[in-house]
């Protein structure tokens, strides 16, 4: 049995149009640093959000992948995994 992954970085309970662009600064500088090849970011806190957490997680994943990283989301509410599901980019942020 493998242990917990430690995230390094915890979305806020509301991320929408208004929040996304200081979460996408946030989160960014909380993965950049981190060592290893998968940098995992916990969404459970996640209540109020709308397609700009899809964007940001997106973007996250995306600045990741440049440096060689990839980018896991634990925690993903049934709502957001719905709208990544629409989006048809389920694939791109695995849990």
């Amino acid at each position: 049995m493998t242990d917990p992954v430690t995230p390094v970085a915890r979305l806020p309970e509301r991320l929408t149009l208004d929040e996304a662009a200081a979460t996408l600064k946030l989160l960014q500088l909380a993965v950049t640093s981190q060592p290893g090849p998968v940098v995992p970011v916990d969404a459970s806190a996640l209540v109020h959000f709308d397609s700009s957490a899809v964007a940001v997680l997106l973007e996250v994943g995306r600045h990741l992948q440049e440096q060689g990283k990839a980018l896991q989301v634990t925690g993903l509410p049934v709502r957001l995994r719905d709208l990544l599901a629409l989006y048809g980019v389920e694939s791109l942020l695995p849990a």
